[in-house]
């Protein structure tokens, strides 16, 4: 029998695709045969129907402390987010006193400016700040008394570290979410659980449109 997915006859697309990250929800669903599982459990006797019962109850604990960990993972990408607003904001400081920056620029240093990451918004907000430091930094490079201001130079390299830090915690973040994804699907015990407390999937941490438009352009 030949494989289902054979990478050496194709079908091929000699163009190429772009994927997404697909912004839905799907909430874990299970029919009657789950139910009639349960009760043929309790008909097969009392410890049949305790073991599965703790089972159960095991199973809602680790999805509590699951979703604990995806908190954690998220709050370390927030943390890092942050750091980068507020060298967004000390450089657009200091650089405005010296060039007439791009308004959009400055619009995301308003935005956040005094105000928090809020929570779900985190890859609105990786995308406006992105796009403004891709809109700030190009502006320094072009007057070279900006560029050589150790202010400024050590916050272009601590914002690179900070990119690579973030590119870490999502990996981290989607590994965890991928974890829940995969675990509230698993049948019996953990999707039974799941669908009685109406869990859904978990949308992983995306690429901006900034960063994938800017990671098609040609660098060298």
């Amino acid at each position: 029998m030949a494989n289902d997915l054979d990478e050496l006859n194709g079908p091929i697309n000699q163009q190429g695709r772009d994927v997404n990250v697909i912004e839905k929800q799907l909430p874990v669903q299970v029919g009657w045969g789950s139910t009639l599982f349960e009760i043929i459990l309790w008909v097969l006797g009392i410890i049949p129907g305790l073991i599965f019962l703790f089972m159960k109850i095991s199973a809602s604990n680790y999805f509590k402390k699951l979703q604990q960990k995806i908190q954690a993972d998220a709050s370390t990408i927030d943390n890092y987010l942050e750091q980068r607003v507020q060298i967004l904001q000390n450089v657009a400081k200091l650089v405005e006193k010296s060039v007439d920056l791009d308004k959009d620029v400055m619009k995301t240093v308003a935005a956040f400016r005094g105000g928090a990451i809020a929570d779900g918004n985190r890859n609105i907000a990786a995308e406006q700040i992105d796009g403004a430091f891709a809109r700030l930094f190009p502006q320094v490079e072009a007057y070279p008394e900006l560029k050589a201001h150790l202010v400024i130079a050590d916050a272009m390299q601590q914002n690179a570290y900070l990119q690579k830090e973030i590119t870490a915690a999502r990996s981290l973040y989607n590994d965890t979410v991928n974890q829940w994804n995969t675990d509230i699907y698993s049948w019996p015990t953990k999707m039974i659980v799941a669908a009685r407390a109406g869990y859904t999937t978990r949308i992983p941490f995306s690429a901006s449109a900034e960063t994938k438009a800017r990671a098609k352009e040609v660098f060298f």
